[in-house]
């Protein structure tokens, strides 16, 4: 009871808004600290006046959960830790984790000289300091020890100081209708070069997204951390960045399980994505048709179906007693019922437009014309190409996933007959397993086709791991064997001219530009005379490896 009543009065202190702490407050601070045999510490707010306090066992200190308190303008959250170490340490590592994690104006730790105060040792955020410098945490500084009696530390003017060299390393806004400011983080083994070559996709999806991308992080591991994806020390440095970039959502270029993106989102203090989400997102935003639109919310929900149980800690089972007699059902088990539900009746309405799909397709197949499908990766030119070729008006961006359905357009080719081309979804690598449904459908139409026109974009710096990925794509679906015919669009955009001619001689390539409408007779011809072949020779079901696509300069 005497204990409680001076953790209570500690609540009552207040101290000069330039002082660390007054000398009343850090006595009784240490005086409690001793006879408890725990540690002891308070939040102090801009005013001096003690906003919270909190109490540990011998070594640690638990701070309550502070939410966004005091961090609407993105920076310091206005409060600063002052405690005190039983075991005479200065400021620890997870002193410094606090730091970060929490945004605080700076942590002091007081150590002990018997029951009196005797050294204090204080840490602040860096703003300048290199990610990988030589603190425990990255991100922090601390100041070497100094007595607490006659100590000299203007504690308003440090934060003052602090808080303007936050602001000028605060990136100027980029994207005027971005809906969110993110850090993009990647974690894996790849080399630098990859793995730059990965974020630089995951940027590409968040501008797709209208998400402004304020901020990069990479972290090399092989042994991935099963609750953080990154471990503790990472996260404290992706923490700092956000706080400081004023990132309002992290987003992680590979697939977090349920437990990961609730651990990462709790040390960040921000909201957390996955790349999958992000995608889902991008696919929903721009869904046009039914099926689409359909295909979209199926993925969601199987997608978030074995999520639900991290969504709301609130969701716990039925007590028994009057009234709950029996195990009752709670509202995971009924959300989860309905999202089973849900799912079911869509697969229903899908199969009957695949159904529909099927018979337009027999359709074409009894005129005996012949169907060409554009296939490749995203934002290669595959629609600008389709409207080239047939003067159609499909729509076109400079964004991924800016077609998500087949659009069918009628060609004439060079020797007088019809052909029917389809614009297809673009891939992408890494394809989330929850998003194959929504490709189903340019599967199905190149499955179908007499032709594969793979188009691959000759600006992009990785043009032959784009190729790569659309190839072990459309392996993986039994495609391999299909007659194909490499096409390198934006060739007026070339910005490596030689190795866009090593892949155009090994792949048989035509290079034409939809946008400046070159090369585009030779294509037709090229075209034609494939599936003039491609109809006079019977598909077999697998290619030899060796086997090269159809080449029409042999």
């Amino acid at each position: 009871m005497v204990a409680r009543r001076g953790l209570e009065r500690l609540g009552h202190h207040s101290s000069p808004a330039d002082q660390l702490a007054s000398d009343a407050l850090v006595a009784r601070l240490c005086a409690l600290a001793c006879g408890l045999g725990r540690q002891v510490g308070v939040l102090i707010g801009r005013d001096g006046q003690v906003a919270h306090v909190v109490i540990g066992d011998d070594r640690t200190l638990t701070i309550p959960d502070l939410g966004r308190w005091g961090r609407e303008s993105g920076r310091l959250r206005g409060l600063r830790l002052v405690h005190v170490h039983l075991k005479g340490d200065p400021v620890d590592a997870d002193d410094l984790n606090d730091l970060v994690r929490l945004g605080l104006d700076l942590v002091a730790a007081i150590t002990l000289q018997g029951e009196a105060p005797h050294q204090v040792s204080i840490a602040l955020l860096a703003p300048e300091a290199d990610p990988r410098g030589r603190t425990a945490t990255p991100g922090a500084e601390v100041l070497a020890p100094r007595a607490w009696h006659g100590l000299q530390f203007d504690c308003a003017a440090a934060i003052a100081d602090l808080e303007a060299r936050l602001a000028r390393r605060r990136p100027p806004a980029r994207l005027v209708d971005a809906r969110e400011r993110a850090l993009i983080v990647h974690v894996g083994p790849e080399a630098a070069a990859e793995a730059e070559s990965r974020l630089d996709e995951l940027e590409e999806l968040c501008r797709t997204a209208h998400v402004e991308v304020v901020g990069r992080v990479v972290q090399r591991r092989r042994q991935i951390d099963g609750r953080t994806l990154i471990g503790s020390g990472k996260l404290a440095e992706i923490a700092f960045a956000a706080a400081q970039a004023d990132a309002t959502i992290v987003v992680f270029g590979r697939e977090l399980t349920p437990s990961q993106s609730k651990a990462i989102a709790q040390g960040a203090d921000t909201k957390v994505l996955d790349r999958t989400q992000l995608i889902l997102d991008i696919f929903a935003r721009r869904a046009r048709s039914q099926e689409g639109k359909l295909q979209v919310e199926l993925a969601q929900l199987r997608y978030s179906l074995p999520r639900l149980g991290d969504r709301d800690n609130a969701l716990s089972r039925l007590a028994g007693g009057i009234g709950a007699t029996g195990p009752g059902e709670t509202k995971l088990e009924i959300d989860r019922r309905r999202c089973r539900e849900r799912i079911a009746r869509i697969e229903v309405q899908l199969q009957r437009l695949k159904a529909g799909r099927g018979l337009r397709r027999i359709g074409r197949g009894q005129a005996e014309v012949a169907q060409v499908a554009l296939v490749g990766y995203t934002n290669v030119g595959k629609s600008s190409l389709l409207n080239a070729l047939t003067k159609a008006d499909a729509f076109t961006e400079n964004l991924l996933f800016a077609t998500l359905d087949p659009t069918t357009r009628r060609i004439r080719l060079p020797g007088g007959t019809d052909a029917v081309l389809t614009d297809t979804v673009g891939f992408i690598r890494d394809l989330p397993k929850e998003l194959l449904g929504a490709f189903e459908a340019t599967l199905e139409e190149a499955a179908a086709a007499d032709l594969l026109l793979l188009v691959v974009d000759g600006g992009h710096p990785e043009i032959e791991h784009q190729l790569r990925s659309v190839v072990a794509i459309l392996d993986d679906h039994d495609l391999g064997a299909k007659p194909r015919l490499v096409v390198v669009n934006k060739a007026d955009a070339v910005t490596d001219p030689a190795t866009v001619r090593e892949v155009a001689a090994r792949h048989a390539a035509r290079q034409v530009s939809a946008l400046r409408r070159n090369g585009l007779p030779d294509l037709l011809g090229d075209i034609e005379s494939a599936v003039a072949a491609a109809r006079a020779t019977p598909v077999c079901p697998k290619t030899d490896e060796t086997e090269r696509p159809w080449s029409p300069h042999a």
